[in-house]
């Protein structure tokens, strides 16, 4: 039987793919997670421990602990979903962003060379090439042009992959990802984020006029790439993963309004007029876009779930499921929350 260790597996992508391996697969799935407020063990859904599953609580930046974890499992892949993420948390705090993306995943590279695993998957993101408002969509060779401390961090941690590639031979592969959504995801972002509010009665922040276009993929339809990409892919390859379709982020609000008001009933222009602009985070770009050929073309890949329908299932998902956003009450939230919407980025309301 084959193990292959998934780091972050108990955040949103992370268990997701978890439940995905478990359902193709027969591999034993060993899942390192901090456990930080981002990451829930609901996430992974009915998997219990035993012989083709282990969950272990743990650091990937502790390096006595993921050596005794390897040596221990000897797994033949990794895949590295284990990620400090929020861009607006990054302009609060950069320091969590480097020890964890950077750092991080140095030892867990350093950990596949000496144990030999044969495919080293990281889990990375389309925010690396920088704003792409007025040019072409990003090709996997586009150069990187992270904006914010967090995409900086990716960044840094693709080239370092991609090093060990070259210097040591290591067979690794670098996924970046636009967008996802999706059940199960922590309400700090966009999506339930604002279904959180609008189910509240509460006002939905748009930051600045609202039109930063992002291209929106269903967390399914990413997780099936990234399957594809680490069992199919080549050593040493890039993959974007995206729909090639972007909306604005005030075009997502109004859609999720539109969902949550068919499903409660409610009237969808009361929804509307809760919309709030506030001010622009620091180094906000304006647009993302990726080419997405390279995995359509040799891994056969394509995206199922349009953004409407997609939209739809999600809003209906988390308003069956009430319980998920009891985390928006944590202490650690309404702190992020404050320093974020309330007084934007430091600054007291008018």
């Amino acid at each position: 039987m084959k193990t292959i260790i998934i780091t972050g597996g108990c955040g949103f992508i992370g268990g997701h793919f978890i439940r995905l391996i478990n359902r193709l697969t027969d591999w034993r799935v060993v899942n390192v997670d901090k456990l930080t407020y981002a990451g829930s063990v609901n996430g992974i859904g009915n998997l219990q421990e035993g012989q083709r599953y282990r969950f272990i609580k743990a650091d990937i930046v502790d390096r006595d602990r993921m050596s005794s974890l390897f040596a221990e499992e000897k797994p033949w892949a990794v895949v590295n979903f284990a990620a400090e993420s929020h861009v607006d948390r990054s302009i609060l705090d950069p320091g969590p962003f480097l020890q964890t993306n950077l750092i991080g995943v140095q030892i867990l590279l350093d950990m596949a060379r000496q144990y030999e695993v044969e495919r080293f998957l990281q889990i990375s993101t389309d925010e690396v090439y920088g704003d792409a408002e007025g040019k072409e969509s990003f090709t996997e060779g586009s150069l990187l042009s992270p904006s914010s401390p967090y995409s900086s961090s990716k960044a840094s941690a693709d080239l370092l992959c991609l090093s060990y590639l070259r210097t040591y031979g290591l067979p690794v592969l670098v996924s970046r990802s636009t967008n996802n959504y999706g059940p199960h995801q922590y309400p700090e972002k966009l999506i339930p984020l604002m279904i959180r509010n609008a189910v509240l009665g509460q006002e939905l922040p748009v930051y600045g006029d609202g039109l930063q276009r992002r291209d929106w993929i269903s967390v399914e339809d990413n997780i099936q790439a990234l399957y594809l990409i680490l069992t199919e892919g080549k050593s040493g390859s890039i993959y974007n993963i995206g729909t090639e379709t972007d909306v604005t982020n005030l075009e997502v609000v109004e859609e999720i309004c539109l969902g949550v008001a068919n499903d409660k009933g409610w009237e969808y222009e009361k929804l509307i007029a809760s919309i709030r602009h506030i001010k622009d985070r620091p180094g906000h770009d304006r647009q993302y876009a990726v080419d997405t050929q390279k995995i359509r073309i040799e891994l056969g890949w394509t995206p199922t779930t349009s953004f409407q329908s997609g939209i739809k299932s999600t809003v209906a998902w988390y308003l069956q499921n009430p319980s998920w956003e009891t985390q928006s009450s944590d202490e650690d939230y309404q702190r992020y929350k404050e320093a974020v919407y309330s007084k934007q980025w430091g600054r007291s309301q008018n």
